[in-house]
């Protein structure tokens, strides 16, 4: 048994393993030893074929099968010792039909070479680590919206501007006909809410759909229609008055703090304010996380230097796949996949290199914390140890959740990683002004 290595370019090897006849024959002899005493073979009796029949007739297929078996574990082994840590899996080059009675063979295999890099995380411009507050422009809206939903609903005759109005959006020829509820507030027509206002139950107004809403959404609940139908809608609406109601705004009191918290937990306006605003900041922390995530991995990929086998990953992604692609097509799908693949390098170097990795005991340690939280939430308080791990050994079963857990836990333990080795720069901004800043809306 011989193997050597050369180099093909950058990353990129071509490993030769040799095979002698010394190499298999042993084992081949064996098997056709044993093949010889349990086949079944007209003209003979079991267990009396001749060696030599044996060998003619299925010596080539045992030679391929032991020699195949050779390779792959010599293969692997010589990565091993050689410490050879690769990209993708070996791409055996194709040659011409093998002889197998020659009794040496050589098979080629080509291999991608993990880049050796550097990772500096002290970076020369920091990253912006966004705060996201409510102002009170949200927190009143939100206690607006909180007033309504809990409010009563008053019936009435006429439709002024601050109703509900249930009606009926009717076109024949395009065979639409559907009830929906709205406020005035929802037209962009001016026109359109002015027809409106002063109408009765029963009575009906034309509109045209051609910039009937402010959002585009509206329209496609009201009419029933898909999304695509709705765009660049010009026709004439039938609007006819199904119900008219004013929604009476619910008390700021201790009846409804406690419907929406909990008895005790709030009891003032002011209190209301605070855990309104306090709610909506763990929500905003998600936000800013990825946010900083994204800059971070950003930043890592622009200015973490290194050489992937390229010529190596074009010829693996044609046969990686469930189908195999052509070489123009292995090419775009490479550079589709480049950026992600050289973060996955970098954020494999950085777990590796930190003792980032999560094992069996977080994963249970996170489920059981998820359960517990599920089971308060529907008011099952303190459930005992055996029945919490018999529901986390059934979520454990279940390996599409194991996978997505450690992925989350993976990404927690990176992100912390981060906040506390990456130069950061606090800032602090209402939503809005977040929003704008970050996504220029």
């Amino acid at each position: 048994m011989k193997i050597s290595k050369k180099s093909l370019g950058n990353q990129h090897l071509l490993i030769t393993i040799q095979v002698l006849e010394k190499d298999y024959s042993k084992k081949v002899n064996e098997v056709l030893v044993n093949y010889s005493k349990t086949a079944n073979m007209p003209g003979f009796r079991k267990g009396h074929i001749p060696i030599g029949l044996v060998k003619k007739q299925y010596g080539k297929d045992a030679i391929r099968e032991e020699v195949s078996k050779i390779i792959q574990e010599e293969l692997r082994k010589y990565l091993v010792s050689e410490k050879l840590d690769i990209l993708g899996n070996p791409l055996p080059v194709s040659s011409d039909e093998i002889d197998w009675s020659s009794g040496e063979f050589n098979f080629d295999f080509e291999i991608g070479l993990t880049p050796v890099f550097d990772i500096n995380l002290k970076f020369k411009k920091p990253v912006t680590s966004y705060t996201i507050t409510a102002d009170d422009k949200m927190i009143n809206d939100q206690i607006t919206n909180i007033q309504n939903q809990y409010g009563k609903l008053i019936s009435k005759t006429e439709v002024s501007k601050d109703d509900e109005v249930t009606a009926s959006f009717i076109n024949q020829t395009e065979e639409i006909n559907n009830k929906f509820t709205l406020k005035l507030d929802k037209f962009k027509s001016k026109s359109a809410s002015k027809s409106i206002v002063g109408l009765k139950v029963g009575d009906s107004v034309p509109l045209k759909t051609n910039n009937l809403f402010e959002n585009q959404a509206d329209l496609v609940s009201a009419l029933k229609i898909t999304t695509e139908k709705a765009e660049d809608l010009k026709i004439d609406i039938d609007f006819t008055v199904e119900e008219i109601n004013f929604r009476e705004p619910a008390d700021l009191d201790i009846e409804l703090f406690d419907k929406l918290f909990g008895k005790g937990i709030v009891k003032t306006a002011t209190e209301l304010k605070a855990k309104i605003a306090e709610d909506a900041e763990k929500q905003f922390v998600q936000q800013s996380d990825q946010k900083l995530l994204n800059d971070v991995t950003e930043y890592l990929i622009d200015n973490t230097k290194f050489d992937l086998p390229a010529e190596f990953l074009h010829k693996w992604m044609q046969t990686a796949g469930e189908k195999e692609l052509s070489v123009e097509d292995a090419k775009l799908e490479y550079m589709k996949s480049e950026k992600s693949m050289r973060y996955q390098l970098i954020e494999g170097r950085i777990i590796t290199d930190n003792k980032l990795q999560v094992n069996m005991e977080d994963i249970k340690s996170y489920t059981k914390e998820m359960i517990i939280s599920q089971m308060l939430q529907y008011g099952q308080a303190n459930p005992g140890d055996k029945e919490l791990d018999e529901i986390i050994n059934r979520v454990l079963t279940n390996q599409d959740e194991v996978k997505r857990i450690s992925e989350q836990l993976t990404s927690q333990k990176i992100l912390s990683f981060y906040k506390e080795n990456v130069n950061l720069k606090a800032k602090k901004l209402p939503y809005d002004k977040f929003v704008k800043e970050v996504y220029g809306a």
